[in-house]
C-alpha cells in the first residue's frame, strides 16, 4: 500500500467529517447542540477546566457521530438487502451515539446548569450543589 503524506490523512479525515455531517440527520443535531452550548459557555464565562469537559465531550458524540456512519456505510455495502445481523449492528452503533448524547446533556447540565439558573436568578441551595 502506498504511503501517504500527513497532509494528505488529514484531508481524508476532513472528507470523512464533512461526509458524516452531510449524511445524517443528527450530526446536524449535535453540531446546533454544541454551538448553543459553546455560545452559553462563553456567555456565562464558565472555567478552563469546564472549557476542557466541555470540549471532551463535543468531541467524544462527534467521534461517535462518525463513527456510527462508517459503520452504517460499511454494512450497507456488504449487505444491501435486508438482514437481521445487519440491523442489529447499525442499531447498537445507533445505541451507543444516543448513550454517549444522554451523557453529553446531563455533562452539559452539571456544568452550565447552575451558572444558567444563577443568571437568569432561579437560584436554590439544590441548584448550586
Amino acid at each position: 500500500m502506498k504511503t501517504r503524506s500527513l497532509w494528505h490523512s488529514f484531508q481524508c479525515a476532513v472528507t470523512g467529517l464533512k461526509d458524516a455531517v452531510r449524511g445524517g440527520r443528527n450530526a446536524k443535531i449535535h453540531i446546533g447542540v454544541a454551538l448553543a452550548v459553546i455560545v452559553a459557555g462563553y456567555c456565562l464565562k464558565i472555567s478552563r477546566t469546564d472549557w476542557a469537559i466541555l470540549a471532551m465531550t463535543i468531541g467524544a458524540v462527534f467521534s461517535a457521530e462518525a463513527a456510527n456512519t462508517a459503520i452504517e456505510s460499511i454494512v450497507d455495502l456488504v449487505s444491501p438487502e435486508h438482514h437481521e445481523l445487519a440491523r442489529r449492528a447499525k442499531d447498537c452503533a445507533a445505541g451507543a451515539v444516543f448513550l454517549l448524547a444522554i451523557a453529553a446533556v446531563a455533562v452539559g447540565l452539571l456544568i452550565l446548569g447552575p451558572p444558567l439558573a444563577t443568571a437568569i436568578g432561579v437560584v436554590s441551595s439544590s441548584i448550586k450543589q
